[in-house]
């Protein structure tokens, strides 16, 4: 069988696959984003026809397909439900484990681990970057909102310039990544990773953006791949092993653009943020801006057994230069089982901003690292458990006002089944009731996109 070119194989080989033999797995259809990243790399323009053709989303045979290169320990294929289900008692069950051990299906479970909790998480609330940042004000506003006002116009005039960030339209970011599950604990016992070198995966992304409010991120490790976008009105995310999901509440950004990509967008996050104080980062004095997700929120993006009680996000801010340099953010799912005590989920993720340098005048952080916790208790005194994953990247390219990128860029895939790809379903034990909703598709335009639990 003919092999056809993964997408991370074009972009500096980046893909794990290039380093290793391909299995015999079924060849890959094309990224949305192959053709024109490729002609972007070439320095030669083609007309956007080409690049609307090989968009997943105009295929909708293969939109939904997973990716059979992805882990699968039970050897299943298709049935939906039970893979949903197989993948939140592995979720209960991985945590209670030991180590990372040699075994194939112990790596496997710590893939699935890492894509599923840093593959694509989003940030709190839903911003906007068409709308304008409020005007510093001090009459009958709060010392602690104001603050944060004149924090974010520094942090603003330090990353470039607000008429400068207002002049783009679209970006393009590619970067290498590598993950690693490095520490499990239960009551009994705490184990390390001791070999981090072996033990980590390695892999990259692109991360495409536009106004407004549309996104598209693509992220390649140990032979898996994730990706997930939004056109302004959907989220969605597509993994090997619970296919096609969109995103329950409203449109949020991806994190991992506010992790030194995108300042704008960052910035407007921050928006009814409050100054809570100063904190020593990495030997440096920061302001601290604390951003909470509203109850409406919240409910939203609840569903079934599984409510969010909480999200907080906190920017630390340096008092030297102005750039963020620090982003913690904290969220709290509980479950309730039927007839059984609730159990909650606690996943709190540290973000360490480095490297920062200017890209056609806006400052980028190059470099950072990533430490996540995901902790679980409730359901019996001694049955906690605690995870701990680790990321670093380093972002080898960027690019701003990208010709031939448009909104068909980022259609959703053509059928999703309405599901969270929160913390809320993927925790859940019990299985979550999707229901299948079709778009229609007249000259690479959607028509309607409509889901029901």
């Amino acid at each position: 069988m003919e092999r056809k070119q993964s997408f991370f194989s074009v972009v500096r080989g980046l893909s794990p696959g290039r380093s290793r033999s391909r299995s015999k797995s079924p060849a890959r259809s094309a990224s949305p984003m192959s053709g024109l990243l490729r002609r972007r790399r070439n320095h030669h323009l083609a007309p956007p026809e080409p690049f609307i053709y090989r968009s997943g989303s105009l295929r909708p045979a293969e939109a939904l397909s997973p990716l059979k290169e992805g882990p699968d320990p039970d050897g299943a294929e298709g049935g939906d439900s039970r893979m949903e289900g197989r993948w939140a008692q592995w979720m209960k069950g991985q945590l209670a484990r030991g180590p990372s051990v040699s075994t194939s299906a112990c790596k496997r479970s710590d893939l699935r681990l890492l894509l599923g909790v840093l593959g694509a998480p989003l940030a709190p609330v839903h911003v906007s970057t068409v709308e304008p940042l409020p005007h510093l004000s001090i009459k009958d506003t709060p010392i602690e909102s104001s603050s944060a006002q004149y924090i974010l116009q520094q942090y603003i005039a330090a990353s470039g310039g607000q008429k400068l960030q207002n002049s783009i339209h679209n970006s393009y970011a590619m970067g290498r990544v590598r993950m690693i599950a490095s520490e499990f604990e239960t009551a009994n016992k705490v184990t390390r990773n001791r070999n981090s070198s072996k033990g980590a995966e390695s892999g990259g992304f692109v991360l495409w953006q536009m106004n407004p409010d549309m996104w598209y991120v693509e992220l390649a490790l140990g032979g898996s791949k994730v990706h997930a976008g939004c056109n302004g009105r959907l989220v969605w995310r597509h993994t090997p092993w619970l296919g096609a999901h969109a995103a329950k509440g409203p449109v949020r950004p991806l994190r991992r653009a506010l992790q030194g990509l995108d300042p704008k967008t960052t910035a407007s996050m921050f928006t009814n943020a409050r100054c809570i104080g100063e904190k020593k980062i990495n030997e440096e004095d920061c302001f601290i801006l604390k951003l909470c997700a509203d109850p409406a929120t919240l409910k939203a993006r609840s569903e079934g057994p599984a409510e969010i009680i909480r999200h907080v996000l906190f920017g630390y801010f340096s008092q030297k230069t102005g750039l963020l340099v620090h982003l913690e953010d904290s969220h709290l799912t509980r479950i309730q089982n039927n007839g059984g005590d609730a159990v909650y989920w606690e996943t709190t993720i540290n973000s360490f901003l480095e490297d920062y340098r200017p890209v056609e005048g806006i400052m980028i952080a190059h470099s950072g690292r990533s430490i996540v916790t995901l902790f679980r208790f409730g359901d019996t005194a001694m049955s906690h458990t605690r995870t701990r994953m680790e990321e670093a990247w380093a972002i080898e390219e960027v690019a701003f006002n990208v010709p031939g990128l448009s909104m068909d860029c980022f259609i959703p895939p053509a059928e999703l089944r309405l599901a969270s790809i929160s913390e809320a379903s993927e925790f859940s034990q019990s299985p979550t009731v999707k229901t299948t909703v079709s778009t229609a598709l007249h000259r690479s335009k959607i028509t309607a996109v409509d889901g029901r639990s």
